[in-house]
């Protein structure tokens, strides 16, 4: 009998994998192991929906972010200008432990091309027009001064997603907080001083956590 809730199942897949990447991490955990926590689903249906354990890992990542999406939070938040929702934005996404932690699991994954495009253009579908509304948003509110909102709005997701990745360009702990530092010099120099002393902190912890490339 066909699946008339394709979504439902989906729901299910993702559930349980996330759950076990999280216990057992995503090495340890086999699309087996996931197929034994779907009560009766089978490899099969697993299959049917994703095609390699990969892709459920990038669909749970996705679906992390939106389920707790920090853009969506400081949006509501009338005591905020646009450049300290921005920075808000980012320290709930730093701080969210979990999702970090999915992250820094995932980055081995990027080196599949595939997977890579598809990280590039939901980062660039979902994140560049939060950020041009933060961007263009401050210019009118002025706290900021820029003229290249939409430019930076494409730009943002890209680096931080692509460029600061040590599987796709390879680098030291040290090395990519320095990036990370000449992202902000060059942003501020943009007219969006986005970094703080708090981000700078969080970021900094972040790349503690990430292995060094062998």
């Amino acid at each position: 009998m066909r699946n008339k809730y394709p979504e439902i199942t989906v729901e299910k897949i993702l559930n349980v994998a996330q759950r076990l990447f999280l216990e057992k991490g995503y090495d340890n955990t086999t699309i087996q192991d996931i197929v034994d926590h779907l009560d009766g689903l089978s490899k099969g249906a697993v299959y049917h929906h994703f095609k390699s354990k990969e892709e459920i890992m990038d669909a749970v990542g996705d679906r992390m972010f939106l389920a707790n999406n920090p853009f969506e939070v400081v949006r509501q938040r009338s005591d905020l200008n646009a450049l300290e929702k921005l920075r808000e934005a980012i320290r709930l996404n730093q701080s969210d432990e979990a999702r970090t932690g999915m992250t820094i699991q995932a980055i081995p994954l990027t080196r599949n091309p595939r997977l890579l495009v598809e990280m590039i253009e939901s980062n660039r579908r979902i994140l560049t027009p939060y950020y041009l509304e933060l961007l263009e948003e401050g210019n009118r509110d002025g706290s900021l001064h820029t003229e290249y909102a939409k430019e930076i709005a494409e730009l943002l997701p890209l680096l931080t997603s692509l460029w600061l990745l040590p599987s796709v360009f390879p680098a030291t702990t040290q090395e990519m907080k320095h990036k990370f530092y000449f992202l902000g010099e060059m942003l501020e120099k943009m007219g969006v001083p986005l970094m703080d002393d708090s981000i700078y902190a969080l970021v900094d912890q972040f790349f503690d956590k990430i292995p060094e490339e062998k």
